[in-house]
């Protein structure tokens, strides 16, 4: 355990001292003093055993102004009671005071901390370092900040306090550069001496390696590249290759590789890139590219991609030769290979054959993502004709043989609606089941939900719904990163929290799955809403079993739940939801699929802002209700502007949600149309008739976001849905 600095009391024995003066100055002994030491010291092991995970109130605290809090931490922090939530209650009064500049508060908090709080002992350091620094006494500053060193010198805490050391004296930077070239403080001084002297080529790698993602390195690729191409060993246009291809350079990736060691994935992005990013008419390049990694690794994964991409590259004859070769060799890619085959023969009048590879599908291979596509496929053109009898014989093996498959939710839906159809009422109802219990995030849970008879709103009622929602009031614990960066982020300490993960991670390309969800964490509490949001998605594909098995486990919680469904702005819809008379969890629904909560994003035609309300329409409306000096990008304003239209794209329709929010996305007056043409009686008919692919995905997105939104939040349906998945 850290020692106190030699110029500071410990607050054990101020304690002591102040506690026997009460008493009796002629009991204050050594002897006493020992035992009054022993049973203080007793008491913070006992404090320290206290679960860390436990609920806490600090933690509820992390997102509330300094301000707003600070009378409830105060409260905490002077409980005479020693614990963990005091230790917490300390810190973050601490971290509240040095942000405002209050050093000597801020010290009389943590005085003494390090040893109540072992888990955030180098960041206590660190503060202490930074209250002396505000009180004047530098030299203290340094002291503690070295002493942080010498006790810590692993500690990424260590690299901050090198970093701060170095504004007194550079060489405590070398020492940065040389062991935490990873941290962002350290790279920040990296940067500076490049500018001040460029050709550094060991520091132009080091951010190569370590900070990959980040916008500024590409220009040192490109330096790398271009100024010492004659001094990088194959392992350095790895590096550099691989963060081309992280940040979608693909072209400058595919040139690299060139000189990176000799592997099937190199082998494979070299044409690869260059097909994705062409500098022009190169396709005899591309090809003989594939053909070299064919050569080199026949047996590897990646020649099967190559396959088909060569099979895309050539004509019909020509391609049914490379996709032959797949299914010879290949018996995981053989389904898609052999249904791409069957479609080449279509196109050749090779009909019979056609058939006689299809059928190789539907019997060697049922259990695969490419049957139940096929399957789908059929069963749409039977349903198409009227035969609903057909549609259902084709689409049911989907629900047991491919339950995985993309087309699952959709096709057992379906199934359940032909077998109303067939009058078969017992079917329908098992297949509804089906849906809600083993693909409950799907939007066609939430139709099959509407068709079992439960309380979550349909297409003409939806609106004026309000259901409840459960928040959760404090951060989850993240999945990865240490103890340290996962008591910081639940206190809300963010600045501190998101440099630690990002020297933890090391500037690494490839995340496992847990530190791919931490990291889409930090990007969710920057208002990175669309990076954070989309990462989460993105995380399911892995190819990797051991990937797979800890995505499998890691979306069984609600912590990721959560951050795929996030609740920004949440006030804010809520007040202009009731002001408008709308269900608050579809106005985040719509908003969710507009803009994924991104303020100031703007699409290729102009729409802009939360709701991605288009220029004329923001200025229509706003004359209609008397807005002035409004902006599309201000929060309050857009969330203003779009749940009118929103209500008055409800009042066109007689509150009928289906067309009010295709309305939104393509304009009363298709909508109109399309009423007049197609079936509304039947909606999840009109859905499927509607003419527009966009339009149509739109629609299916907003509902399955608002079905989302009410089984992750809403704790009736939650608890529905958990007893059918236990059937």
């Amino acid at each position: 355990m850290l020692k106190p600095l030699k110029d500071k009391r410990p607050l054990v024995i101020a304690s002591s001292v102040l506690l026997l003066g009460a008493i009796s100055t002629v009991l204050v002994t050594p002897k006493v003093v020992e035992w009054l030491e022993d049973r203080q010291q007793a008491k913070i092991e006992i404090a320290l055993k206290e679960d860390v995970n436990q609920p806490s109130v600090v933690f509820t605290l992390a997102e509330v102004p300094p301000q707003q809090r600070r009378e409830q931490l105060q409260a905490l922090a002077s409980s005479e009671t020693l614990s963990l939530e005091r230790s917490r209650a300390r810190y973050l009064l601490a971290s509240d005071l040095l942000q405002e500049y209050e050093g000597g508060p801020a010290l009389r908090q943590l005085e003494g901390l390090e040893k109540e709080y072992p888990t955030l002992v180098p960041y206590i350091l660190l503060k202490q370092g930074r209250g002396y620094e505000l009180t004047n006494e530098t030299a203290l500053a340094q002291k503690t900040w070295q002493q942080l060193i010498e006790t810590y010198p692993d500690s990424f805490a260590s690299a901050e306090a090198l970093y701060q050391l170095g504004k007194y004296d550079g060489s405590y930077w070398d020492q940065g550069i040389e062991k935490f070239p990873q941290h962002p403080n350290i790279q920040k001084v990296i940067r500076e001496r490049l500018k001040d002297n460029p050709k550094q080529p060991k520091l132009l790698l080091l951010l190569a390696q370590y900070a990959a993602y980040d916008p500024q390195t590409n220009p040192i690729r490109d330096r790398l590249v271009n100024e010492y191409a004659g001094q990088l060993s194959p392992e350095d246009w790895q590096m550099i290759a691989d963060g081309y291809w992280a940040v979608n350079d693909y072209y400058k990736a595919a040139m690299a590789y060139q000189n990176a060691p000799k592997t099937p994935q190199n082998y494979y992005r070299i044409p690869r890139g260059q097909q994705v990013q062409p500098p022009g008419n190169n396709r005899e390049t591309v090809i003989a590219a594939y053909g070299r990694l064919i050569s080199g690794f026949p047996q590897a994964q990646e020649t099967a991609l190559a396959l088909k991409r060569l099979a895309q590259l050539s004509p019909p004859e020509t391609a049914i030769t490379y996709l032959n070769e797949i299914i010879k060799k290949f018996p995981e890619q053989a389904p898609e290979a052999l249904l791409d085959k069957a479609e080449l023969l279509d196109k050749l009048n090779r009909r019979a054959e056609a058939a006689q590879v299809r059928q190789t599908l539907l019997s060697q291979h049922p259990q695969s993502d490419a049957t139940a596509n096929y399957r789908w496929q059929v069963a749409q053109a039977a349903a198409e004709q009227g035969d609903a009898l057909k549609a259902w014989t084709w689409a049911q093996p989907i629900t047991t043989n491919n339950v995985d498959s993309s087309v699952a939710p959709k096709a057992a839906f379906w199934v359940g609606k032909w077998a109303q159809q067939l009058g078969r009422i017992q079917d329908s109802q098992s297949a509804f089941e089906h849906v809600v219990a083993r693909h409950p995030e799907s939007y066609y849970a939430w139709r099959s939900a509407v068709q079992l008879g439960w309380n979550v709103g349909n297409f003409n009622n939806v609106r004026q719904m309000l259901p409840q929602v459960d928040k959760p009031s404090t951060r989850p614990l993240p999945p990865a990163g240490s103890e340290m960066f996962k008591e910081l982020y639940r206190l809300g300490e963010d600045k501190d929290a998101i440099t630690l993960f990002q020297a933890e991670i090391g500037g690494r390309q490839e995340l496992t799955v847990n530190e791919g969800f931490t990291d889409a964490l930090l990007k969710l509490i920057q208002g990175k809403n669309l990076q954070g949001i989309n990462q989460v998605w993105s995380l399911q594909k892995k190819d990797d079993p051991k990937q797979e098995k800890e995505w499998q486990e890691l979306r069984k919680t609600d912590k990721y739940w959560q951050a795929l469904f996030p609740f920004p702005y949440y006030n804010t819809i809520i007040d202009w939801s009731q002001r408008r008379q709308l269900n608050p969890l579809l106005v985040t629904s719509l908003m969710r699929q507009e803009s994924r909560f991104e303020k100031e994003i703007k699409s290729p035609v102009g729409a802009t802002g939360l709701m991605q309300v288009m220029p004329a329409t923001g200025e229509w409306v706003a004359n209609k209700i008397n807005l002035q000096d409004y902006s599309l990008s201000d929060p309050d304003d857009s969330i203003n502007l779009g749940t009118w239209y929103l209500n008055y794209t409800h009042s066109k329709y007689s509150n009928n949600s289906l067309l009010a929010i295709a309305s939104y996305n393509a304009g009363p007056g298709n909508v109109s149309q399309w009423v007049k043409r197609y079936r509304v009686s039947d909606p999840d008919v009109f859905v499927e008739k509607i003419p527009f692919r966009e339009t149509k995905g739109y629609v299916e997105s907003v509902f399955g976001n608002y079905w989302n939104y009410l089984r992750i939040y809403n704790p009736e349906i939650a608890q529905l849905l958990e007893r059918y998945a236990q059937k």
